[in-house]
């Protein structure tokens, strides 16, 4: 079950959005936010954090980008098996190829009607838990609304 959710992404407009659309969704989940990678490093590596059950990562973030936290977090073994969904603005298929084979579990592109969002969050969720978190196949890797 994926109760504890973490959206590392600097836009404050997105993180509300995606907020409410978790909470529509109804799913048992809670969810933390930190606002650029830094953070999300520091987080994951605190005594005592208890790890989320997902990530849902953002690419274009200060300090420390997505793609550098994404390295961070597979090199780390105590990190390494977190599931994690890159949640991004731009769709270019070599970044795509990269971030797939880097080990990350999703992809999934943020769109901006609050409706597909909801539909984007809850099948990246259903698909984690189908997969007991293990990453998919290439062609089932980006998740479209």
């Amino acid at each position: 079950m994926i109760h504890q959710l973490l959206l590392a992404d600097d836009d404050m407009d997105d993180c509300l959005f995606f907020q409410e659309a978790l909470e529509d969704l109804r799913l048992s989940t809670n969810l933390t936010t930190v606002s650029d990678g830094v953070q999300l490093m520091e987080l994951l590596t605190a005594e005592g954090t208890q790890l989320p059950d997902a990530l849902f990562l953002d690419l274009n973030m200060p300090r420390k980008s997505g793609f550098e936290c994404l390295a961070e977090i597979k090199e780390n073994e105590a990190l390494k098996e977190i599931p994690i969904v890159i949640f991004s603005t731009s769709l270019d298929k070599d970044v795509v190829n990269k971030l797939y084979d880097k080990g990350a579990n999703y992809y999934v592109r943020k769109p901006g009607d609050f409706n597909i969002l909801q539909k984007v969050i809850h099948e990246a969720i259903i698909r984690l838990k189908k997969n007991k978190m293990q990453q998919p196949d290439l062609a089932d890797f980006i998740i479209e609304s």
